[in-house]
Formats: structure tokens, C-alpha cells, sequence
């Protein structure tokens, strides 16, 4: 009879146990079906707009676009483009952002996807366009349009080759965008590079579709609701845009020249030197932020400060240390103007080069007379006044530069206390004096007699 309750009790327990179960579960299902009946069905596209010229700039803009957009938990990126190109190093570096980028990313070429745009575009997982646009040209150039050596093709074409392969595009056509030799069946002949329509790069497999605006674009091809976040320009990067404008950089220079040889003319003062670091901060962190200025090349000013510094305080004089530390110091600020990559130069213009070095040697002169001036104006100040002895002591008020005793012994008469060969002392009046004979030499204890004084010496000859 107990084993008979014992497992009826047991059972009971069973029963309970499952609808417990089932409960769980069915509340678990409801909270699950209202948490996808709640979760809002419009997707979230963040868009960055890349309608300049391919550079450091948008490049750092892009690298916090993509950051925030991961923040934001965008379900799409879209770049919205208009572009020539530009710097192939800096669209290599979008280019790898977008490959490794989570979120998918679209490109809406309004205009231009040429050269380092192009590049750009076809690492997207779309490409669209408006009627009208255009995209390709991706052949290396420098800024006076001349075409690069090969070493330069070569990298961008295995570039956009392999840019090609990874989204699934023709590779032959891609990197016949770069190169005009190659010839690529049914879309070109030998010697010409290849640059698409919008019609043209649908047929060969380059645009997914033309579109109008960004809003069809995003309605016809999945996103029907959505929710746009725009990349804005940061106060930063206005600042940093204001900062490296030449008329700006100009001035930085006149004050960094202009602080350091105030200083060296007046040590100590303090100000001139603080000013002359601050506006050093100001010109060198935004070109560093810009891309322009390197490591090395602030390196270079650093060294020249030092060297100009050893030249005043350890070597007096003007010599090696002085003339490097000044040829370091305007080589660093000349070229950070400058937009070389390390120390290859193939892409500067010589026309950037002679406007980098003008801008210096103009501000650097400009730096040199405005410090004399200001000089002259701080010495005249109310706070120098009192700091500064102004008042003349004239010789008609009674003042002499030296003691008027000596004047007064001319013409007296007295000993030699030494033997003056020629020079020596004397006994004048029981008072000892360094004197000189005026011509050949004294015995002591000669009678002497004062004759000048010049020199802040006695001169006397034998009595």
C-alpha cells in the first residue's frame, strides 16, 4: 500500500514538473514573438560622402565614419560618390576598410569614380549609378597629368585585379582600367583605358543598377523603410582644415622665427620662446594629422632647435652647429608642406616645392623684422619701463665713466714703487698705482711724473 502511494505521489510530482515546463516555454515564446513584433523593421543606413579629392584627409574622415557607423549598428554603409581620384596610398587604405568592413558597403556614384575612385567602388559590395556618371581611369598619373613609370602601373593594376577578384568582378577588366595595353575582348581594343558608362559598366558586370538619388537606390533594392545618418565634419576637422591653409601656416612661421630670435637677442624674457613653441604645435600637429608632416621631418626641426641652441649657449660664435640647426629648421618646415611619401619625391610637383619653400622664406623674413619691431615697441612698454634703465646720465650733469681721481693726478710727481718694464706701480702722494713707463724702462725708486691717463692706466716718465 505505501509503495503504491509513493509512486502515485511520484507521478503527481511528474505532471506538475512538465506543466512547469510548459509554462516556461510558452512564456518564453510570447516574450520572444513580442520582441520581433517591437523590434522596428526600419534598417538603419549610415552615409559618408566622398566627393573630394582622394587624400589624407578623407581618408581620416572615412576611418571615423566606419567607427561610428559600427556604434551605431548601421545595417548598411553607403558612400555617396563624386570623385577624380587622387592619392593611390590613401584609396589602398579605404579600399582595405571596406574588404574588412562587417557591415556591407554600397557606393552611389553620382558623377565620378575616376582613378582612386574607381579603385574605391569596386571594393563595395554594390556599385550604383546615376545616368550620366562614370567610372574608371584608373591609370597612375602626378598632378601635371603625366603618366607614372611602371612600378607605379603594376602596383595598381595587381590592385585593382585583386580588388576585382574578391567581389566577384572581372579582373581583366578592372586592371584594364589602369593599363592601355591590355586589351580586353568585347569591351576594348589595345590602347585605350577603360572608362565606363553607367549602361556600359551594368552590361560588364560593374553596377548593380541606375538610380536617380540615394533614396531610390535604398527603396529599390531592399530598404524599403529606412533611417539615413550622415557623417558630419567634427569642429576638430574644421579646425584642422583652417589650421593648414598657407596664409595660417604662414604666420605660424613668422612667430616660431620670430619667438627664437627674440629670444637669442634677449635671453631669458621667457615669452617670446613659450610662443614660439605653442604656434610650433599648431603648425606641425594638423599637417601631422593631415598626412604632411612625418615623423622624420619633425625630427629634423627638433634637431635644428637643439643645434641653434648649442651654438648660443655652448659654442659663442656662429659656426657649423649654428648654419645646420637654421638649415634644419626651414628644411622641416618646407617640407611639411610638402606632400611626399618618406623620402620619395617622384609625386611632388615642382611647382609645390617652389610654394612650400616661398611660404617659408617669406614668413621666415617676415618672422625676422617683425621680432626687431616688437622689440623696440615691448622695450617702450609700461611694464618694461620700470624694468628698464632709460635715463641718460650726461657728462655736462657731472658723469664720468670712470673714477675723476686719476684725471686729477696728471702733471703730479711721486716714486716708482716697482720696476717699470714698462709696466708696474707707483707711489704717488703715499698712495700705490698700477702705472706704465711711456717710453723705455724704470728703476725703482726713480722720481716719476704723471703724464696722461688713458686707458684706465697711469702713463709717467722719469722726473
Amino acid at each position: 500500500m505505501r509503495t503504491a502511494i509513493t509512486l502515485l505521489l511520484s507521478f503527481l510530482l511528474f505532471l506538475v514538473s512538465n506543466a512547469q515546463e510548459d509554462t516556461v516555454s510558452a512564456v518564453s515564446d510570447t516574450t520572444v514573438l513580442e520582441e520581433e513584433l517591437v523590434r522596428p523593421s526600419t534598417k538603419r543606413v549610415y552615409k559618408f560622402d566622398v566627393k573630394e579629392e582622394i587624400g589624407p584627409p578623407v581618408w581620416r574622415k572615412m576611418q571615423q565614419a566606419f567607427e561610428e557607423a559600427n556604434e551605431w549598428d548601421a545595417d548598411l554603409i553607403l558612400l555617396h560618390m563624386n570623385t577624380y581620384g587622387g592619392m593611390v596610398t590613401h584609396a589602398d587604405s579605404m579600399r582595405t576598410k571596406i574588404l574588412n568592413s562587417k557591415i556591407p558597403v554600397w557606393v552611389f556614384i553620382d558623377n565620378n569614380a575616376a582613378s582612386a575612385g574607381a579603385l574605391i567602388s569596386i571594393a563595395c559590395d554594390s556599385i550604383y549609378m546615376r545616368k550620366g556618371a562614370n567610372i574608371g581611369a584608373a591609370t597612375v598619373v602626378n598632378q601635371t597629368g603625366e603618366q607614372m613609370p611602371d612600378k607605379y602601373q603594376s602596383y595598381m593594376r595587381s590592385t585593382m585585379r585583386s580588388t576585382a577578384e574578391a567581389k566577384g568582378r572581372n579582373p581583366e577588366i578592372a586592371q584594364a582600367m589602369v593599363d592601355a595595353s591590355l586589351a580586353v575582348d568585347g569591351v576594348s581594343d589595345s590602347g585605350k583605358v577603360i572608362t565606363f558608362t553607367a549602361s556600359e559598366a551594368m552590361t560588364h558586370g560593374f553596377c548593380e543598377g541606375m538610380h536617380e538619388s540615394v533614396d531610390e537606390v535604398l527603396k529599390q533594392n531592399g530598404f524599403p523603410e529606412y533611417e539615413v545618418k550622415t557623417y558630419e565634419v567634427s569642429e576638430l576637422e574644421t579646425f584642422i582644415g583652417w589650421m593648414i591653409n598657407p596664409a595660417v601656416s604662414g604666420v605660424l612661421i613668422m612667430i616660431i622665427i620670430g619667438g627664437i630670435y627674440f629670444e637669442l637677442q634677449s635671453p631669458g624674457i621667457g615669452f617670446p620662446i613659450a610662443a614660439s613653441v605653442i604656434a610650433a604645435l599648431l603648425y606641425f600637429t594638423p599637417l601631422y594629422l593631415e598626412g604632411l608632416a612625418e615623423n622624420w621631418e619633425i625630427i629634423i626641426f627638433l634637431v635644428g632647435i637643439v643645434l641653434v641652441a648649442v651654438e648660443v649657449f655652448v659654442l659663442p660664435g656662429f659656426g657649423v652647429a649654428g648654419i645646420a640647426g637654421i638649415a634644419f629648421i626651414m628644411s622641416s618646415l618646407i617640407l611639411s608642406l610638402i606632400n611626399n611619401v618618406g623620402f620619395d619625391f617622384e609625386m611632388t610637383m615642382p611647382t609645390q616645392i617652389i610654394n612650400a619653400f616661398l611660404t617659408v622664406l617669406l614668413a621666415t623674413v617676415g618672422g625676422f623684422f617683425g621680432s626687431i619691431y616688437l622689440a623696440q615697441k615691448f622695450v617702450t612698454t609700461s611694464m618694461m619701463s620700470s624694468m628698464v634703465l632709460s635715463s641718460v646720465q650726461k657728462k655736462e650733469d657731472g658723469f664720468v665713466g670712470v673714477d675723476a681721481k686719476e684725471h686729477e693726478m696728471i702733471g703730479k710727481q711721486g716714486i716708482t714703487f716697482t720696476i717699470l718694464r714698462p709696466s708696474g706701480k707707483v707711489e704717488i702722494d703715499g698712495d700705490i698705482y698700477d702705472a706704465t713707463a711711456l717710453t723705455g724702462y724704470i728703476d725703482k725708486g726713480q722720481s716719476i711724473q704723471v703724464v696722461k691717463y688713458e686707458t684706465a692706466q697711469l702713463f709717467v716718465r722719469k722726473a
